[in-house]
C-alpha cells in the first residue's frame, strides 16, 4: 500500500513538474473555436418532456481563489454562464448550468462543483465516477457527488470539457492542458452540470441522465460537441 502511495505521489509530481515546464513555454495559440456560440440561444428553454421552470436558481460557481476581474468583480474564469431550471411531467425538477471558459490553463481553469458548492457551506460526499451512455456508442464519464446543507440535499451530476476531450479529474486536466501546452495552444473549456433537490440519491441520478440525453438529443449537431468535446 505505501509503495502504491509513493507511486502515486511520484507521477503526480511528475505531471506537476512537466506541466509547470510546459507553461515556460507560454502557449500563445488560443483554441477558443466556441467562443462565438451564444449558450443563451443553444441551450433550449424547452425540450421533450422538459419545460422552463422561472426562478431557480442553482449555485453559481465562484472561484475560491478569488480571481476576479477588477472592473465588473465578475469571475473571469468563465465568458458565458447559463442556469436554468427545468421540470418533467411528473413533477421533478432539475437544475441545469453550464459555463463557458475560453482559456484553460493554470492560472484560470474551471472550478469543480466540489469547491463551489464546499465554499458555499456545503458538505460534500459519495463522490465516484460513472460513464453514461448517451446513444450513438458514445460515452460520456462524469463525476457524481451528493452536496448537502442543513435541510438541503443535492445529488449533482458533471462533467468538464477541456479542449476536445472531457476530463473526469485533475489529473485528466492537468494531462490534457500539458498536451496542448506543448502544441502552443491554450485549450478553452466548459462545466456542465446537472442537480435535483428533494429526492433520493438513486431516483435523482435516473432523473439526471434521462435529462442529460434529452438534453443532448435536443441540441443541434453542429453545437453538441461543445458540451461532449471529440
Amino acid at each position: 500500500m505505501a509503495t502504491n502511495r509513493l507511486q502515486v505521489g511520484l507521477v503526480a509530481v511528475a505531471l506537476l513538474s512537466s506541466a509547470l515546464a510546459a507553461e515556460v513555454l507560454e502557449p500563445r495559440q488560443l483554441m477558443a473555436r466556441t467562443a462565438s456560440l451564444d449558450l443563451e440561444k443553444v441551450v433550449p428553454r424547452q425540450f421533450g418532456m422538459w419545460k422552463l421552470v422561472p426562478d431557480i436558481k442553482p449555485i453559481i460557481p465562484a472561484d475560491p481563489e478569488g480571481v476576479l476581474d477588477p472592473q465588473t468583480e465578475k469571475d473571469v474564469v468563465y465568458s458565458q454562464e447559463v442556469s436554468r431550471g427545468y421540470t418533467d411531467p411528473q413533477g421533478h425538477i432539475v437544475m441545469f448550468l453550464v459555463a463557458y471558459g475560453p482559456v484553460q490553463n493554470y492560472r484560470l481553469k474551471a472550478h469543480r462543483p466540489e469547491m463551489c458548492y464546499t465554499a458555499a457551506g456545503f458538505r460534500i460526499s459519495d463522490k465516484h465516477g460513472e460513464h453514461l451512455a448517451i446513444g450513438s456508442g458514445q460515452n460520456i464519464a462524469m463525476t457524481r457527488l451528493v452536496a448537502q446543507r442543513e435541510a438541503r440535499y443535492e445529488p449533482i451530476s458533471y462533467w468538464m470539457r477541456v479542449g476536445n476531450y472531457v476530463a473526469t479529474g485533475i489529473v485528466d486536466r492537468q494531462i490534457i492542458r500539458l498536451k496542448y501546452g506543448l502544441r502552443g495552444i491554450i485549450p478553452d473549456g466548459a462545466l456542465i452540470r446537472v442537480s435535483t433537490v428533494g429526492l433520493s440519491e438513486e431516483t435523482s441520478f435516473k432523473v439526471q441522465d434521462q435529462f442529460i440525453r434529452d438534453f443532448l438529443k435536443a441540441v443541434a449537431p453542429q453545437d453538441r460537441k461543445f458540451f461532449t468535446g471529440t
